[in-house]
């Protein structure tokens, strides 16, 4: 029995190692600057209504994202971001780290396509993506 308790223990000690270390694991993509108007969602205190807040994405890859938000609040661990000007919704994301100015890192938990990374580009107000086109033929 008590071999067993042992056994079990390192078990679950190794999958909550392997838990934490998942996402720091995958592969980085480039960071690339953005201004994009957002909105993050998320169900409060275990709630079914989704409540959400604007934000602006800062710097975005196909698997993560810098995100500034205006007031502070509780963020949960597990939110949805949502691009309405680009026409994307709800992108799973997974709370990474919160700094102090009032910028969240968060971790997608799908990675985006090429397409939808050149939408989010397209409609950025940031100087760098002033000449991109929107391709409706791919």
């Amino acid at each position: 029995m008590r071999k067993a308790n042992s056994m079990s223990g390192a078990a679950q000690h190794f999958l909550n190692k392997e838990e934490s270390f998942m996402y720091d694991r995958e592969a980085n993509f480039p960071m690339e600057d953005t201004r994009n108007e957002a909105r993050i969602e998320f169900t409060e205190k275990g709630m079914q209504h989704l409540s959400s807040r604007r934000c602006e994405i800062i710097k975005l890859s196909k698997s993560s994202a810098l995100i500034g938000i205006m007031t502070q609040f509780q963020l949960p661990r597990n939110f949805y971001l949502d691009i309405p000007s680009a026409r994307i919704p709800l992108i799973g994301c997974l709370l990474k780290r919160v700094h102090a100015n009032n910028i969240i890192e968060a971790r997608f938990l799908r990675l985006l396509t090429d397409r939808d990374l050149n939408r989010i580009f397209v409609y950025s107000t940031h100087p760098n993506h002033r000449n991109r086109t929107l391709d409706i033929y791919r």
